[in-house]
């Protein structure tokens, strides 16, 4: 696919370092081809949350190398679709985007592995969504 024909996601949280890393690795895996998506964070944390990192790696994917990012530092294009994972980040609205949505995804941080697991396939099946209601056209 023509990179410029990709439908653009940013997935935002606080800290960059739980749910909207998960989610943004699960979008490009799944929608690879299809979807070009970043994560980023109002106030990044200095690394990526490494039960995070785990609990992707538990379902083959290899987040070890993504490094929480700000806002400041996400693309600057006008987004297909902006999530908020539940953390009522302020800045969202500064985001330029052509649609928004706030999924209220628990934070997983201090919850235990499996609360954490079940937190992480919330994640991806809310991705899948997302990604077969952009193929749909929504």
């Amino acid at each position: 696919m023509d990179p410029a024909s990709l439908r653009r996601i940013l997935f935002v949280c606080i800290e960059n370092a739980n749910r909207s890393q998960m989610a943004a690795a699960f979008a490009r895996r799944d929608g690879a081809g299809v979807v070009e998506a970043h994560s980023a964070g109002s106030r990044p944390a200095p690394q990526v949350n490494p039960r995070t990192v785990e609990a992707m790696r538990e379902v083959g994917i290899d987040i070890s190398e993504e490094r929480p990012q700000s806002l400041a530092e996400a693309p600057d294009v006008e987004y297909d679709v902006v999530v908020g994972m539940g953390c009522g980040d302020e800045e969202c609205p500064l985001v330029r985007a052509r649609r928004r949505e706030e999924w209220g995804i628990p934070d997983p941080r201090a919850m235990t592995p499996e609360q954490f697991r079940e937190v992480r396939d919330l994640i991806g099946r809310r991705v899948q969504e997302l990604l077969a209601a952009l193929a749909a056209g929504g």
